[in-house]
């Protein structure tokens, strides 16, 4: 059964979200606290965690860094909604570029919270029910079943990269059609799902994240634009050149 963590201050709006939670037949555990909602990942291994980003102690973007290099050491890798007071532009930015799939800013319409929780949900059954297939370019070995990307260097060596649910369908998207300029529009349709109404700029921070990860653990093997080009004005393309 899907389960969802809440990691919320406000006594209140902590309730309201776990009623909004439990009334979708998904189990809820709450946390009150940065700390405890780090524990809590640990213990409850959740499907989506929802967590405000002014948080006593450990902040709402740290521990969105902490449950993304957990799930690098083998801990389950959850959608992340950040929900939070602030709405400035350069949070949602900052939000994304340690890891959110979705930004929602306070206050909230508990209609469209359960909508969001849903259509993050609905990504992981579209990729699920997708047919089995390994793209292979020239350096990356996408396996679609396993959703397992692997690089090899110009030496000859092998290295498995650790991406998160979001990273490696969008890879798999653009990799599936090489060459082909996306769109932000077509990206967040095929990625992020037409339930998606947030800001188009995610896709530019989930690429500046990508294009990080694609050059593995030896960064001077490859230029960071080695396997994503920008079309100025336009969008992206997959590639896997010289």
């Amino acid at each position: 059964m899907t389960t969802v963590l809440v990691v919320e201050d406000e006594i209140n709006v902590a309730k309201l979200i776990r009623t909004c939670i439990e009334s979708e037949g998904y189990i809820c555990h709450v946390a009150h606290d940065g700390e405890a909602g780090l524990n809590s990942f640990r213990q409850y291994q959740p499907d989506v965690v929802i967590l405000d980003l002014m948080l006593p102690g450990m902040n709402g973007l740290d521990l969105c860094t902490h449950i993304r290099h957990s799930s690098r050491l083998g801990s389950k890798d959850p959608y992340i909604m950040m929900l939070t007071a602030k709405a400035q532009e350069i949070d949602r930015i900052i939000g994304f570029s340690t890891g959110a799939d979705d930004y929602m800013p306070k206050p909230f319409s508990p209609i469209e919270l359960t909508v969001r929780l849903r259509a993050l949900l609905r990504r992981d059954i579209r990729q699920q029910s997708s047919p089995n297939e390994i793209i292979k370019t020239k350096h990356l070995t996408i396996n679609k079943d396993n959703r397992e990307v692997s690089i090899e260097y110009p030496n000859g060596t092998t290295e498995q990269l650790k991406l998160t649910l979001l990273e490696f369908n969008l890879l798999e998207t653009m990799a599936h059609r090489p060459g082909r300029i996306w769109s932000r529009a077509q990206l967040l349709e095929l990625v992020w799902g037409d339930d998606y109404h947030g800001d188009e700029r995610i896709v530019d921070a989930y690429i500046k994240r990508l294009r990080q990860k694609l050059c593995g653990s030896r960064t001077d093997s490859f230029d960071k634009s080695q396997f994503i080009k920008t079309a100025p004005g336009i969008g992206y393309s997959f590639a896997d050149g010289e």
